[in-house]
C-alpha cells in the first residue's frame, strides 16, 4: 500500500522536474547555447545527486509546518500538491513547487485540526520574497563583474562563444544539484515520517538513511520530468519574459544557482554559526521566483523596455493561485478520502487532559478506591 501511496509523490516530483527544469537550463535552450537532450540529461543527473547527499536540511524545515502522520494524508498533500503545479505547467508558466506543497500542507491543517506552525511559515515565505530578490541583486552584480572581465580580456567572438557555452553547462549542473537539494522536501518531505524503509549500508563504507532512500525515488520522478516534459516551460522562461544574450544567460543561471545553494547548504550554516554570523535558513525557496528575479535584474540592468510585463504578470499571478489551489483541492481530496473510501488521511494527537479527566479527583472517591483507609481503629490516647 505504501507504494501505492506514494505515487503521488512520483507525481509531484514528475511535475516539478517538468516545471523547474526550465529555472536551471531555460536560458541556455532558449539562446540555443545548449541543446535541450543535452541540457535535460546533465539536470536529471545532477538533480538526483543534489537530493540524496543535500537534500535533508530543507525537509527539516518543511516538517515543522505540519507533520503529516498517515500515509493517505501524505498521499492527498502530494497529489494536490502536483496537480496544481501540473496545470501550470501545462499552461506553460513556471511556477513555485514550494508553494503548491506548502499550501497542500497547510490544508491538511486545516482538515486535521492541526495547528499551523507560524513562525515556520513566516520563515518560507520570507524567503519566497528575499530569494528573488536576492537572485535580481546576484545577478546585476555577475553581469557587471563578467561584462567587465570581457572588456579588459577582450576574448575572439568564437573564443567567447565556446566558453560561454562551457560555462552555461557547468552551471547548468551547478545549478541542477542546487534544484534537488533545496526542492526535494518538496516532493518526498511528507513521506519521512511515515517511511517504511531501514538504513541500507553499502560494503559497509556508504550508508543511505530512510530519507536518503526516498529522496532517490523522488530524484529520479523528477529526472524523468524533465527528460519528458520540460522543453514548453524551458522556452517560456529562455523567451518569453525577455530575450537574453548568451552571456546573460550565464548571468542568470549564476545568479538562480547560488540563490537556490544559499538556502540548501547544511556546510554554509554551520560555517556561519560557528563564526558568530547570523544563518541563512535551509527553506524550499522558489526555484522560479530565483530565475524571474534574475531575469528581472539583467533586464532593469540593460533595458528595462525589452522586459514583457504581460508575461511576467502572468508567471505573478501563477504564485498567488497555485498555493490556494493546492489547498482547496487537499482539502476536498482529504474530506472524500476521509468519508468515501474509508481511509484514516490523520491521526489523531492523544491529550492528556482527556486522559487525566478519567481520575477520580474527590474525597470520596479517593476513600473507596483504598477502602482500608477508612477502616482502621485510631490508637488509643
Amino acid at each position: 500500500m505504501f507504494a501505492f501511496f506514494l505515487s503521488s509523490g512520483l507525481f509531484l516530483g514528475w511535475s516539478l522536474g517538468a516545471n523547474d527544469a526550465s529555472n536551471v537550463f531555460g536560458t541556455a535552450v532558449g539562446t540555443r547555447m545548449i541543446r535541450f537532450r543535452t541540457a535535460a540529461i546533465c539536470c536529471a543527473i545532477f538533480i538526483i545527486l543534489g537530493a540524496v547527499f543535500s537534500g535533508t536540511g530543507t525537509s527539516e524545515t518543511l516538517s515543522k509546518l505540519g507533520t503529516v502522520n498517515a500515509v493517505a494524508g501524505a498521499f492527498v498533500v502530494a497529489l494536490s500538491a502536483g496537480v496544481s503545479v501540473y496545470l501550470m505547467t501545462k499552461a506553460g508558466y513556471p511556477v513555485s513547487t514550494s508553494q503548491a506543497i506548502v499550501g497542500a500542507i497547510i490544508g491538511w491543517n486545516l482538515f486535521s485540526g492541526s495547528q499551523t506552525d507560524y513562525r515556520s511559515l513566516m520563515k518560507i515565505v520570507m524567503t519566497w520574497v528575499a530569494s528573488p530578490l536576492l537572485s535580481a541583486m546576484m545577478a546585476i552584480f555577475l553581469y557587471k563583474l563578467v561584462t567587465i572581465c570581457i572588456r579588459i580580456f577582450k576574448p575572439h567572438m568564437f573564443h567567447l562563444d565556446a566558453l560561454t557555452r562551457y560555462a552555461l553547462l557547468l552551471m547548468g549542473a551547478f545549478g541542477s544539484y542546487s534544484l534537488g537539494a533545496n526542492n526535494i522536501a518538496n516532493v518526498m518531505g511528507v513521506f519521512v515520517p511515515v517511511a517504511p524503509f531501514s538504513e541500507i549500508s553499502f560494503l559497509g563504507w556508504f550508508v543511505l538513511s530512510p530519507a536518503q532512500q526516498l529522496f532517490f525515488i523522488g530524484g529520479l520522478a523528477i529526472a524523468l520530468g524533465v527528460l519528458t516534459y520540460s522543453r514548453h516551460v524551458m522556452m517560456t522562461v529562455g523567451k518569453g519574459i525577455m530575450k537574453l544574450s548568451p552571456v546573460a544567460a550565464f548571468v542568470v543561471v549564476s545568479a538562480h544557482s547560488l540563490a537556490l545553494f544559499l538556502f540548501s547548504s547544511q556546510g554554509l550554516e554551520q560555517f556561519l554559526v560557528d563564526h558568530g554570523l547570523p544563518a541563512i535558513p535551509l527553506v524550499p525557496v522558489s526555484s522560479s521566483q530565483a530565475i524571474v528575479g534574475a531575469v528581472i535584474g539583467v533586464g532593469l540592468l540593460t533595458d528595462a523596455r525589452s522586459i514583457k510585463w504581460r508575461v511576467l504578470g502572468g508567471i505573478s499571478s501563477g504564485w498567488i493561485v497555485t498555493p490556494a489551489i493546492a489547498g482547496l483541492v487537499c482539502f476536498i481530496s482529504l474530506f472524500i478520502f476521509q468519508n468515501v473510501f474509508n481511509q484514516q488521511t490523520y491521526m489523531e494527537a492523544s491529550h492528556p487532559r482527556t486522559e487525566l479527566a478519567s481520575v477520580p479527583t474527590n474525597a470520596s472517591a479517593i476513600l473507596a478506591a483504598k477502602p482500608n483507609v477508612g477502616s482502621q481503629a485510631l490508637p488509643e490516647p
